[in-house]
């Protein structure tokens, strides 16, 4: 696909030279700089695709720089170059650089506070939106497909024999995944478990539903079933809602739900500058013992009273400079629950650097190839295409581009870094089977397009496009 590979330009693909000089056209800064909205260049119209690609990379590389070191009049000259040229409803890179650009644009504003402030106080996020772009992301992209075929197979495996299966789903927005799972637990060799699932959201509705369709499938086929509802952010859950009883196989579901974790590090680590470091989730036992209700709660009284860390805080691990003290909590709450498998899927991405050039670049790559996947089974005039890339893409690009501190929650790690850090949370890695990855690659097969790649690596799944990895699966039990 074009775009994809345009990006492993080594031109454009250097932080540390500049954009102007690298770009391939050679154009010099005056050139490159010196239009505006108002008098754009006669040849702008006249670039053919492939060279008006590689013209708004370099822009939005060029542009990137001038906003980094906070020259907003040459950022504001180069932001109105690429509105020129970019497009959301155009090619591939066009419809990048339009999100990009409003990024970009967007970190610009939020140096005015005021200003800021201003444009976003009559902003409203409605429910119903957020409900459909997951819908579209389930239905137009095999992502979640995969990763819940994987983690159905890791459930069964893990769950034969057992007569009392309990599932904690931390986002429980879709449910074709269990849909899926009773189909197959009712045609156990030694009959279906007894089944409970908790489903946890924020929207009463989106479990209302969820409730009704598995519920009614649960009848249908003769399975014993109870769903759980708890209506609550993943940060303020009170784990006694949870209701995990003695007796019953455990398992945890977490899609694209862990690095939102990472987004309070800069905050906590200002009051907290020692680096943090738990270990089998002995800790996390001590703070169950204070009897408070949420995870928020435990996290607040604990970083008032103080934390004392552990002996070996002070550990060389990768991880242990850059502490993830939410994280940190929140993988230790889970881990006291003992579960008997934990499936984790995350954005296989690194956009959780410290540079604005340096998300931006990963973050290029690994648009390209989402926007890359859309182009080559989806209508370029689809109205649900341009809803999911504005709504979903857009939105993270803005977030991971636009955002800092606590208020940047898009930030997605290499599976690498998601193995270290359930490691040092007491996990242990669990290889997903050869039946679950052989039903993943089928189900690519039957996509009707030959981009996709499922790669295993330390027995995880991780699912690309042609070669850019882009979302990890894995499996975990815990570690006594």
């Amino acid at each position: 696909m074009w775009v994809f590979d345009q990006l492993q330009n080594p031109l454009l693909c250097t932080i540390g030279s500049s954009p102007v000089t690298s770009s391939p056209f050679h154009f010099s800064p005056i050139m490159s700089l010196s239009t505006g909205i108002e008098s754009p260049y006669p040849w702008l119209g006249e670039l053919k695709s492939e060279e008006r690609g590689l013209y708004l990379i370099h822009l939005l590389l060029t542009c990137a720089n001038h906003v980094a070191a906070g020259n907003l009049e040459n950022a504001e000259i180069a932001l109105g170059q690429i509105s020129q040229l970019a497009s959301a409803d155009g090619d591939t890179m066009q419809r990048i650089a339009a999100y990009f650009t409003e990024a970009l644009a967007h970190r610009v504003i939020k140096s005015l506070p005021g200003v800021y402030r201003a444009l976003n106080a009559t902003k409203i996020t409605l429910v119903s939106e957020e409900i459909l772009v997951r819908k579209l992301f389930f239905e137009m992209l095999p992502f979640l497909k995969v990763a819940f075929v994987l983690t159905n197979q890791a459930i069964i495996e893990a769950m034969e024999g057992e007569k009392m299966v309990h599932i904690i789903d931390l986002d429980a927005a879709e449910p074709a995944q269990w849909l899926a799972l009773l189909q197959a637990l009712s045609a156990r060799p030694e009959g279906p478990p007894h089944l409970r699932i908790t489903g946890i959201h924020q929207q009463k509705e989106v479990l209302d539903q969820m409730a009704h369709k598995l519920i009614e499938e649960a009848e249908r086929l003769d399975i014993p079933f109870q769903f759980n509802p708890i209506v609550s952010k993943l940060e303020n859950l009170d784990i006694e809602k949870l209701r995990v009883k003695t007796g019953e196989a455990l398992a945890i579901c977490s899609v694209l739900q862990l690095h939102p974790f990472l987004a309070s590090d800069d905050e906590l680590r200002k009051r907290s500058p020692v680096p943090l470091k738990n270990s089998n989730g002995i800790h996390l036992l001590r703070v169950l013992q204070m009897n408070q209700g949420t995870f928020g709660e435990l996290l607040e009284k604990d970083m008032v009273n103080g934390y004392s860390p552990s002996p070996d805080s002070t550990s060389s691990s990768p991880l242990s400079s850059t502490a993830s003290v939410k994280m940190d909590y929140f993988l230790n709450m889970l881990w006291s629950l003992s579960p008997k498998l934990m499936v984790v899927m995350e954005q296989d991405s690194n956009h959780n650097g410290s540079t604005l050039m340096e998300r931006l670049l990963e973050a290029l790559y690994s648009y390209a190839a989402l926007f890359d996947c859309l182009e080559s089974t989806v209508s370029r005039t689809s109205m649900e295409r341009l809803k999911m890339e504005k709504m979903l893409f857009g939105e993270e690009i803005k977030n991971i581009v636009a955002c800092e501190g606590a208020e940047r929650k898009e930030r997605h790690e290499k599976l690498e870094k998601w193995i270290q850090r359930l490691d040092l949370a007491g996990f242990g890695l669990v290889h997903l089977s050869y039946y679950g990855m052989l039903q993943a690659r089928r189900l690519l097969q039957g996509y009707g397009c030959d981009g996709y790649r499922i790669k295993e690596e330390n027995g995880c799944v991780v699912i690309c496009w042609q070669d850019r990895p882009l979302f990890s699966v894995s499996a975990w039990r815990c570690r006594k």
